[in-house]
């Protein structure tokens, strides 16, 4: 740690500089293709994510002056989800990008730190406390006078071959979370192109058929009101899988804790088929660890037919689940059991089922061990990140 040294932000930054006051970007400035905005779907994760952007002008993007990032820099919000930050990588698809009004940049001094050590840095629980100390909980989550406090914050920062070691760790294991992404990217679409072949575009391929519903095929067991089986005594309990996680496709610290003595059936393990029936409505294969299932969610199982049979039929279904959601809702849009009891599906022969199955199954298979891995080196990289960034975890 001799080698260490605090700086505060003022230190490292050539410019702090704020998003568009205002209005100044307004849907009508939007175009097909041009400088990208950035949202809050963008800050996600640590880098930047460029799965999806609006678009304005160059002309518009000029106009707003230094309301604009590019490669190198760091965005962090200020408004609305507070705490996300991220850099924009040496090779991201744009040189440049118009951040929001919720968003700020930093240039840094690249001779005193990498954007990406900063970046990691901000994702500890320490990190996140200096960003968050000023903010305020009242209406909108903000931030108080984000560029000038934020210039005070202090943190320490190793030589820059130490930062190189550190991130070279870090990065190796970020690099085989993407590749494992990619890969699972491929897998699953490899699947539900084979299941829409035979299912959804050509039954006769399948030979003799017979139909029947989603209930025929499956069981949905609806999860517990997880508030009353909270642990007791010396019990450390599991997680409990709601929407949230659900959503996420991982538990986290801020997650529930219920009972581990729940029974057997309410338990979640990786491999399980959830689906959400009521407010935002998902189905997911969960490879986010043990935990238990709370009310609002199944768990959907079968003696007779493989995973992928069921989960691929109750996905099938699922726009029209939301859609019939939709019409219901008054506070909170649901589905009845009575919608699955009447979700047609083609239930093939013994045979043909087998068939395929030989084809999909080991596919799922990889699916969830790729997922399980990648939970596993993001439990791994994020154990091992304070200790880095702290220089208690020394680097040789």
């Amino acid at each position: 740690m001799k080698e260490w040294k605090i700086y505060k932000i003022a230190d490292i930054v050539d410019e702090i500089s704020m998003g568009p006051f205002g209005s100044n970007i307004k849907v009508e400035n939007f175009i097909s293709e041009g400088i990208p905005v950035l949202n809050g779907s963008n800050l996600q994760g640590y880098r930047l994510n460029e799965d999806s952007f609006n678009y304005v002008s160059e002309d518009k993007a000029n106009s707003l002056g230094k309301a604009n990032a590019y490669r190198g820099d760091v965005v962090i919000t200020h408004r609305g989800t507070l705490g996300q930050i991220i850099y924009i990588p040496d090779d991201s698809k744009h040189e440049r990008y118009v951040i929001s009004q919720s968003q700020f940049r930093l240039k840094l001094k690249k001779e005193i730190v990498r954007p990406d050590f900063l970046v990691y840095y901000f994702h500890t629980a320490i990190g996140q406390h200096k960003i968050l100390m000023n903010a305020s909980q009242v209406g909108v989550p903000a931030l108080a006078r984000p560029t000038s406090t934020f210039r005070e914050v202090t943190l320490p920062i190793p030589p820059m071959d130490i930062q190189n070691k550190i991130m070279d760790i870090l990065l190796s294991i970020d690099g085989k979370l993407t590749v494992n992404k990619q890969i699972n990217d491929n897998l699953e679409q490899q699947a539900q192109n084979i299941f829409n072949h035979y299912f959804i575009e050509n039954h006769t391929e399948l030979g003799t058929y017979s139909e029947g519903f989603l209930t025929d095929i499956a069981v949905y067991l609806n999860g517990l009101a997880m508030q009353k089986f909270r642990p007791v005594g010396s019990d450390s309990g599991l997680p409990v899988l709601k929407i949230k996680e659900l959503g996420q496709r991982t538990c986290d610290n801020n997650s529930d804790r219920c009972s581990s003595v729940i029974k057997d059936e309410y338990i979640v393990n990786d491999g399980d088929v959830i689906f959400s029936w009521s407010g935002t409505l998902l189905v997911d294969i969960w490879c986010g660890g043990k935990c238990g299932l709370n009310q609002h969610l199944f768990k959907v199982t079968s003696d007779s037919y493989p995973t992928w049979f069921y989960y691929f039929w109750t996905k099938h279904h699922l726009d029209n689940f939301i859609r019939v959601a939709k019409d219901k809702a008054v506070t909170m849009g649901h589905i009845k059991r009575t919608e699955l009891e009447k979700a047609n599906v083609i239930i093939p022969s013994q045979e043909k089922l087998s068939e395929i199955d030989n084809i999909l199954s080991p596919i799922i298979d990889g699916i969830i061990t790729h997922r399980v891995e990648m939970r596993r080196l993001a439990q791994l990289r994020d154990s091992i990140l304070p200790e880095l960034m702290s220089g208690e975890l020394k680097i040789n």
